[in-house]
């Protein structure tokens, strides 16, 4: 029989390993060259490159993916692939991340003098400072860790999680360096409930106000049902002058059907909610999430959306709309 106690335990020393290496990374970190790393990323025009090979380089390519993602412009080039033609992703001027554990990765090495040749700048995340790469970079950050994770202290544990660490850390200071926000980020996250809440705005998604169960306050209870079951969207909206005054949704309407003994003579505004939560048409998606989650003293699950120029009721969303793809 497992001893699942005993795994739980090992798996928590792995994560225990891994967040010390990732705190020695921090601790060691020197500012002026921190900060002389990102002046030379920092670029308008042209691109970043990242190489490294083995697990290196799926840090790398992870590196690459944050970057890109978040506004600086960048590639992941495999260092044997490069000097068989792949060399030619690599603009004039275009500054290089060397990644290396062993600070001594023969294909890098390699790489070094041709990359000079084209006006690069090369930045070393290396696992060895005093290395034959850390000789050859224009700025080392220490990626360096005291022990792997694993059982066997081997295997590329705590040094990929530093390693991958520092790259988000060089990653969140160019967001702030270029002043990179939500919006900007949504431009690069189109898909998916990301995208949807920082792109889409409720004007997009909503119902309007003819397909929506709309009644008077003097209305019956009966014809709230009859209206609610026409526009099957969980509410009733109580409009007056065509502005919103109330509203009914499934769960009142079902607490009134049984408490109310005649559903002919009470009326809609015997059970509706007044003042609901309401949103403009121009919000974003996330804004219309945001507002039905964080809702006192419960959470809804649908919002009348309202004209801000002139208050009229224009229609209802739901968070179905917000949250379907």
């Amino acid at each position: 029989m497992k001893n699942f106690t005993q795994e739980a335990q090992e798996a928590k020393g792995v994560l225990a390993k891994e967040a010390l290496a990732i705190q020695g990374v921090a601790d060691r970190l020197i500012p002026k060259e921190f900060s002389k790393a990102i002046d030379i990323l920092f670029k308008k025009d042209g691109k970043i490159i990242v190489t490294g090979i083995g697990k290196s380089g799926h840090v790398g390519k992870k590196f690459a993916a944050m970057l890109c993602s978040t506004g600086s412009p960048t590639a992941f080039l495999h260092p044997s692939e490069a000097v068989h033609g792949d060399l030619g992703i690599h603009q004039e001027g275009d500054p290089v991340i060397f990644l290396s554990n062993s600070g001594s990765t023969p294909e890098l090495l390699y790489l070094e003098p041709v990359f000079r040749a084209r006006g690069a700048k090369i930045i070393g995340i290396l696992g060895k400072q005093q290395s034959p790469l850390g000789e050859k970079v224009d700025v080392i950050l220490d990626a360096s860790v005291n022990e792997e994770a694993d059982p066997l202290g081997i295997v590329p544990t705590s040094s990929f999680a530093a390693a991958s660490a520092l790259g988000d850390a060089i990653g969140s200071a160019l967001m702030k360096r270029r002043n990179f926000d939500s919006k900007e980020y949504a431009k690069t996250h189109p898909a998916g409930q990301l995208g949807r809440n920082l792109i889409l705005k409720v004007r997009d998604v909503f119902h309007p106000f003819d397909k929506v169960a709309c009644l008077t306050k003097e209305d019956s209870i009966k014809q709230a049902v009859i209206e609610m079951s026409k526009h099957p969207l969980g509410a009733a909206c109580i409009l007056e002058d065509k502005k919103l005054i109330g509203i009914i949704t499934d769960g009142d309407l079902r607490r009134a059907l049984l408490e109310t003994n005649d559903i002919n003579t009470a009326q809609a505004s015997d059970i509706m909610t007044l003042k609901p939560q309401t949103i403009s048409p121009a919000e974003y998606l996330g804004i219309a999430l945001e507002l039905m989650e964080k809702r006192e003293p419960t959470p809804i699950s649908l919002l009348p959306v309202i004209c801000p120029e002139s208050g009229s009721f224009l229609g209802l969303v739901r968070l179905h709309d917000v949250l379907s793809g």
